[in-house]
C-alpha cells in the first residue's frame, strides 16, 4: 500500500464568533501584567478587540465576494492596534484592499489555501519506548482504504471519571465515516490506536504497537460539534501517566486562553518541536476533509478558532494534526489549543477549552 499524505484543501471563511469555554481544569487569561502586559490586553476580552471583531463580521460577506479572499480574522496592525485581517490566496489583491473599515485598520495576510494536516517523516515517527511520551506518530490502526493508510499525532493525555485517554483529532482517530462497497469498515468505539501510526510502518497493522482504544466517534459529521477532536482510552502500561510530551515534558493541567502575540510551541509527528506565535483570533474556518483515507471529499465549518503564524509550513505540516499547542515556556507550559489544519503560512487550532468542554475531559499535568 502507498503512504497517504491526506492533504485536504480548505476554504477559510472567517466571521464574528467567540464563545466562552469550560472544562480542562481551571482556565486562565494570559500572563499577568508584570510578566506579559501585551498578551493580557490583546485577548478577546478586550473591548477594543471586540469592536474589531464586530467590524470584521460586518464586512466579511462583502470581502468574500472577491474570489482571491479566502477569509477574515481579527489581529493586530504593525502599530499594535486591533485590525481586520484579510486572508488571501496570493498577493494579487493586496493593493486593492481598503486601508481601513469603519476606522479599523485592514491588514492583508497571504495564507494561500488551508489544509487538514493528517499525514509525511522526522524523528517523531519512530516507535517510542513503552510507556510512551506523546507528541509522536500514531493513529487508528485500521485507517486503511482505497490503497492508502493514514495517521497523525498523538497529542496529549486527558482524564475523565478517573480514566486516562489520549487526545488527538477526529480525523486522526475516527476519520473513516464512509461505509461503501470498496471499504465497508468505519471507525468504531474500541478500534486500536497505534504508535507509531500506519504511515510509519509501511501500512502494517501491528498489535504490539497498540497503545489505546478509540473511545469517541467523529465530531466531523456532528453538526453541533465545533471541534475536531477524539479520545482513546489508554491501555495500561502503554502511556506515561504524567502525560509528558516528547521534547516538551510534563505540561500544566491549567489551560490558557488564546491571545494575540502569545508565544506557543508544539510537538508533532512531522515537524517535531516547533515554535511560533498566535496572530489571529475569532476565526471561522470551513475545512475540507475525506470520508475515509483517500476517500470522498466533504467540508465542515468551525467558529472561534485560533490562527498561528508560520512560514513554509515550519510550525505545522502534514502529519502534525492532533498536536497539542502550549505556551512557549520552559517548565509546565499551559495548553492553549489542539492543532488540526493549516497552510504554508498559517496553522489553525481549536481552543483547548472548547475541546475539553465538548469531550468532558480535563488535562493531565501539574
Amino acid at each position: 500500500m502507498k503512504h497517504s499524505s491526506s492533504i485536504l484543501l480548505v476554504l477559510v471563511v472567517v466571521a464574528l464568533a467567540f464563545a466562552g469555554f469550560v472544562g480542562c481544569s481551571k482556565e486562565e487569561s494570559p500572563a499577568s501584567p508584570s510578566s506579559g502586559q501585551q498578551e493580557l490586553v490583546m485577548s478577546v476580552s478586550n473591548p477594543l478587540f471586540q469592536v474589531a471583531m464586530a467590524t470584521q463580521n460586518k464586512h466579511t460577506k462583502k470581502l468574500m465576494e472577491d474570489t482571491e479572499v479566502v477569509g477574515t480574522a481579527t489581529g493586530i496592525a504593525p502599530d499594535g492596534k486591533p485590525a481586520v485581517l484579510v486572508l488571501l490566496k496570493s498577493d494579487a489583491r493586496i493593493n486593492s484592499l481598503p486601508k481601513s473599515l469603519d476606522g479599523v485598520p485592514v491588514v492583508p495576510w497571504v495564507t494561500g489555501e488551508i489544509k487538514a494536516l493528517k499525514t509525511t517523516i522526522t524523528p517523531h515517527t519512530a516507535r517510542m519506548p513503552r510507556p510512551i511520551e506523546l507528541g509522536v506518530s500514531g493513529g487508528n490502526a485500521l485507517d486503511l482504504a482505497n490503497g492508502y493508510c493514514c495517521g497523525g499525532t498523538l497529542g496529549a493525555l486527558v482524564t475523565k471519571n478517573g480514566i486516562q485517554y489520549i487526545l488527538s483529532n477526529s480525523h486522526v482517530f475516527a476519520g473513516d465515516t464512509d461505509n461503501n462497497s470498496n471499504d465497508p469498515d468505519v471507525s468504531e468505539i474500541g478500534n486500536p490506536i497505534d504508535q507509531p501510526g500506519l504511515i510509519d510502518v509501511s501500512c502494517q497493522n501491528i498489535p504490539n504497537d497498540y497503545v489505546a482504544n478509540l473511545s469517541s466517534l467523529s465530531t466531523l459529521i456532528n453538526p453541533a460539534a465545533n471541534v475536531d477532536c477524539a479520545i482513546a482510552q489508554v491501555i495500561p502500561g502503554m502511556v506515561r501517566t504524567d502525560g509528558s510530551i516528547y521534547e516538551i515534558g510534563v505540561i500544566s493541567s491549567t489551560i490558557l486562553l488564546p491571545s494575540l502575540n502569545l508565544a506557543v510551541k508544539k510537538s508533532g509527528r512531522t515537524t517535531g518541536l516547533t515554535r511560533s506565535y498566535i496572530n489571529a483570533i475569532n476565526m471561522t474556518v470551513t475545512v475540507g476533509y475525506e470520508s475515509e483515507c483517500n476517500g470522498d471529499a466533504y467540508t465542515k465549518t468551525f467558529t472561534g478558532q485560533v490562527g498561528v503564524y508560520q512560514k513554509r509550513s515550519a510550525f505545522l505540516n502534514s502529519g502534525d494534526s492532533g498536536s497539542l499547542m502550549v505556551e512557549d515556556v520552559a517548565v509546565n507550559p499551559r495548553p492553549v489549543g489542539l492543532l488540526f489544519a493549516g497552510s504554508t503560512t498559517s496553522a489553525i487550532a481549536n481552543p483547548i477549552g472548547a475541546v475539553c468542554s465538548w469531550l468532558g475531559v480535563t488535562m493531565v499535568g501539574i
